[in-house]
């Protein structure tokens, strides 16, 4: 991620560096709707005697494997691209200047630390958002409602304990799916706008609008995600929670391309986006859904503690802001930093 961040903001135009850095981040929303496409059209294309709605057995033994097939061809074109790439003009210059340092690992930990625990925290909310947008609601969603698995354990004979059981919403997968598809749409669109209104106000400003936003959007999850009476009203309150979570999704998304690079000089500023991204990626993607999981049961099968965790994670990055300065107007010329003779960032 940290070198097509890199390759975006190090060579784009002035004063439109965060609406360059929302290109790469573009990969998350295509690459969902491709990926999920493709696995609905193979999903489709095989018999269903338990209806289209579900996954077949066809699917879910070996139908599964065939995108994973497809995806070689990716690989070849990233491969491709990448062997094309030539190093910024700004990495060039500061190469010249004999700042890049041989081993970047250590000096980025030791002068630039502040900048890493900021950045981690500053990507921390996105990732939760990001999956608990994908993954938990797609668990949620789809998991039986009790009436429903009291009817399945019926038919079958299997025991069944209503006292244990976790609830969800009962919805098809493949419907669920689409719905998600149609959500993370608003997540690209949302993405790119992002951009130029970074490059007008400034990433913190609106990161911190939109943290804030993130946080009340947590509070909500129990408004949205309840089964109702009509099960048409129920599909139309979690497809707008799906979109409202992917729009704001693709609007703290979309300015990390930007922020997280622009903390760092040009020397360690490579490691330093890496860490600070991968990092976050430990602590929120990672840990995210086990830990909605857990929460979702320990609410008895609904999502608000899901919901507060979210805007925990919300708090923590909004304070990360907030101690953090704002990074729009940082010349990345000028920042080079100080250094020595060999070329590795």
């Amino acid at each position: 991620w940290s070198g097509a961040a890199l390759v975006a903001t190090e060579n784009a135009p002035k004063g439109k560096r965060a609406w360059c850095g929302t290109f790469p981040q573009l990969g998350a929303p295509i690459g969902f709707i491709i990926a999920n496409g493709v696995f609905l059209i193979i999903n489709f294309a095989l018999p269903h005697p338990d209806g289209a709605a579900q996954r077949s057995e066809e699917f879910l033994s070996w139908g599964w494997r065939v995108p994973f097939l497809f995806s070689a061809v990716m690989v070849i074109v990233g491969l491709w691209v990448r062997l094309k790439l030539v190093e910024s003009e700004t990495f060039t210059k500061a190469e010249k200047t004999g700042a890049i340092r041989r081993f970047p690992l250590g000096e980025v930990i030791r002068k630039h630390w502040w900048q890493l625990i900021l950045g981690t925290f500053i990507m921390l909310a996105t990732y939760v958002l990001f999956y608990l947008m994908t993954s938990f609601t797609l668990s949620y969603g789809t998991k039986a409602t009790l009436e429903g698995a009291e009817q399945a354990a019926q038919t079958s004979g299997a025991p069944f304990d209503a006292a244990t059981y976790v609830p969800g919403l009962g919805f098809g997968y493949t419907d669920f799916v689409i719905m998600q598809i149609i959500g993370v749409v608003f997540f690209g669109i949302f993405t790119l706008l992002s951009g130029p209104i970074a490059d007008a106000v400034g990433r913190r400003t609106l990161l911190m609008w939109v943290t804030g936003g993130i946080a009340v959007f947590g509070l909500t999850f129990n408004v949205f995600l309840l089964p109702q009476v009509d099960p048409k009203f129920t599909g139309a309150l979690v497809q707008a929670f799906l979109v409202f979570g992917f729009m704001l999704m693709g609007a703290t998304f979309g300015p990390m391309g930007a922020i997280l690079p622009e903390l760092f000089p040009t020397n360690v500023r490579y490691t330093g986006s890496a860490i600070s991204y991968n990092v976050s990626s430990i602590l929120g993607a990672a840990l995210a859904p086990i830990v909605a999981v857990a929460l979702w049961a320990t609410a008895g099968g609904e999502p608000w503690l899901v919901g507060i965790y979210l805007s925990a994670s919300a708090v923590l990055t909004f304070v990360s802001l907030w101690l953090s300065k704002e990074t729009k107007d940082v010349d990345y010329e000028s920042n080079i930093g100080a250094g020595s003779e060999a070329s590795a960032r």
